[in-house]
Parts: structure tokens; C-alpha cells; sequence
């Protein structure tokens, strides 16, 4: 019997669901049709083109494991689809985070402004850094691969299949269990810490710069401080997201194991799903032409309030100022 709680919890996953696929297959679409059209794409779009295809999946993951967690939750139990869940959650968490990753990183090379040589150096070989990233990706996703399946193996064979054999708190397996957790959790840290970083020195930069601007704040300058103002909003709430997602991911991994059923479980995975949703929807407004489709978009759907609407974007589009987008 379905609880209350549970259906509450379903509904907010459907809604977080829809919500997402609509973002990410907006920008999808759109820097899709422009690559088409123009017959090229920027290293930028190409990169948010993969994160909204990755975040799709994602959220298809997320979904199903919260549907199945509230409707059958023992169904985890079963060698094949444990190991597929598992296996397809590790992966599509992997993606989305060395993705964002290196939008992160992008939006620091081409927007932040530093005199030091080796951030000069990495500057001029963007492309060169985001292949570097990916790669190192690629190879921990293997590594993760490899250490995952024999944790599979210990958890459904030892913990899943009998709960009652006590073979899973002696010494020697719990120790297994916890090693095991620690280098899947050091291979998830690595991009973290390289997106907050990213991040923080964007955001040092901008400050940087703004305060530079309020000494001469006369005319013109006046409107690019409040825009230099609004990117750091907007790093800043990158820097939230990310944080928020990194914590609710540790906490998915450490206590899925053991409390598969339990209504943490269940709020973790509703979490995990609000970071997609919340962070495409930043990347909507900072983005120039994203954010112009979305506006006219929103025009021609409604048409009579086409005044509200241009006013509620107005308010949220000037992220960052059109001089930086432009570099992006």
C-alpha cells in the first residue's frame, strides 16, 4: 500500500521530471537547429547540447528508481536490475557532473580576467582544457566502472539477497563496503572541486572588476556594474546548486545501501532531481541566445500578455552583460 507520503513524493519527482525535460530538450533544440543551419556549432553550445541530452537521461533514471523505490522497492534485490540500475545511475550522475564541469570551467576561461600567465596559458587552449577534461572523464568513468562492479557484486550477493546473515557487519566486509564507498566518492570529488574552483575565481574575478567600476560609476558604468553585479548573482547560485548537489549525492550513496526504503532514500533521489531542473534554467537566462528564443517563444504562445513577459525575462535576463556573452 502506497502511503501518503509516497504519492506526495512520486507527484513532486513527475513534476521535476517534466519540468527538466522541458529546459534540457529547449536548449537541446535550439543549439541543435542553430548547428544545422549555420553548419557549426560553438565549443559552448556543444558542450550544453551534451549536458541537456546527459540531464535527460538522467531524469529518466531518477524517476524510475524513485518510482520503483515507493511501488516495489525489493525489486533492487534481483542480481540483473540491481546491477543495472546502478550501474545506469553512476554513469549519468558521471556525465552530468563532468559536464557542468566543464561549462564551468568555459564560462571562467572566457569571462574571468587575470594577469597570471598559466591562467593565460589556459586562456588561449580552451578547446585544448575541455579535451584534457573529458578525457580524464572518460578514464574515471572506466575506473568507476571496474570498482563498481565488484561492489555490485559484494552488496546484492552478500547485503540484498540475505538481510538476515550477519556476514555484512563483520570487520572485514564492512571494511570492503567502506573503501569501496570512499574511492566512488574521490572520483565524484575530483570534477566537484574543479567546478567550485572554476566558479569562485569567476566570481573574484567579477568582484574584482565591479569594484573597479564603481570608482568611475558615471553614466554607462553605472549599468555595467549592475550587470557585473547580477553575473556574480548568478555564480553565486551556481556555486549553491553545485554544493547542494554534491552533498545530496554523498549522502544518496552512503545511505542507499542500507536504508533502500526508507523515506531519506526517497527525499535524496527528490532532491537529486531539483539540481538539473534549477541549474538549466540559470543556463537559459545567462545565455544570450537562449535566453532571446525563450522570449520570443513566450511571445507567441501568449501573445496577450506578451508585456508580462517580456517584463518577468527583462528582470531575470541581464545575468550577465552582453559584452562577456559575447565571448561565450
Amino acid at each position: 500500500m502506497i502511503s501518503d507520503m509516497d504519492k506526495i513524493i512520486v507527484t513532486l519527482a513527475i513534476g521535476e521530471f517534466l519540468i527538466g525535460m522541458l529546459e534540457n530538450g529547449f536548449i537541446g533544440l535550439v543549439n541543435c537547429s542553430e548547428w544545422v543551419k549555420n553548419q557549426e556549432i560553438s565549443l559552448v553550445d556543444f558542450i550544453l547540447t551534451c549536458l541537456a541530452i546527459s540531464r535527460i537521461l538522467q531524469q529518466l533514471v531518477l524517476l524510475f528508481d524513485t518510482f520503483i523505490l515507493v511501488v516495489y522497492p525489493y525489486i533492487l534485490a534481483s542480481y540483473r536490475l540491481g546491477k543495472i540500475f546502478s550501474s545506469l545511475w553512476r554513469m549519468m550522475n558521471h556525465l552530468t557532473t563532468w559536464l557542468s564541469t566543464c561549462v564551468s570551467i568555459i564560462y571562467f576561461l572566457k569571462i574571468a580576467h587575470f594577469s597570471h600567465s598559466l591562467f593565460l596559458w589556459f586562456k588561449w587552449r580552451t578547446n585544448r582544457v575541455i579535451l584534457m577534461v573529458f578525457i580524464c572523464s572518460l578514464s574515471l568513468l572506466t575506473f568507476d566502472f571496474l570498482l563498481l562492479e565488484t561492489f555490485n557484486d559484494f552488496w546484492l550477493n552478500v547485503y540484498m539477497v540475505d538481510r538476515s546473515n550477519f556476514t555484512f557487519y563483520s570487520g572485514k566486509t564492512k571494511l570492503f563496503y567502506v573503501k569501496s564507498l570512499i574511492l566512488l566518492t574521490l572520483t565524484y570529488f575530483v570534477p566537484t572541486v574543479l567546478s567550485l574552483i572554476s566558479l569562485l575565481l569567476l566570481f573574484l574575478s567579477l568582484l574584482r572588476h565591479t569594484k573597479n567600476l564603481q570608482l568611475n560609476a558615471m553614466g554607462s558604468s553605472d549599468l555595467c556594474t549592475e550587470a557585473h553585479k547580477r553575473a556574480m548573482k548568478m555564480v553565486l547560485s551556481f556555486l549553491l546548486f553545485i554544493t547542494i548537489h554534491s552533498v545530496f549525492t554523498q549522502i544518496g550513496n552512503w545511505m542507499f545501501f542500507e536504508l533502500q526504503d526508507h523515506i531519506i532514500v526517497k527525499l535524496t533521489l527528490l532532491a537529486l532531481s531539483f539540481f538539473p531542473t534549477g541549474h538549466s534554467f540559470i543556463l537559459i537566462l545567462g545565455n544570450s541566445k537562449l535566453r532571446q528564443t525563450a522570449l520570443r517563444l513566450l511571445c507567441i504562445l501568449k501573445p496577450p500578455e506578451k508585456s508580462l513577459y517580456i517584463s518577468f525575462i527583462d528582470r531575470l535576463s541581464g545575468i550577465l552583460p552582453k559584452r562577456l556573452m559575447k565571448k561565450i
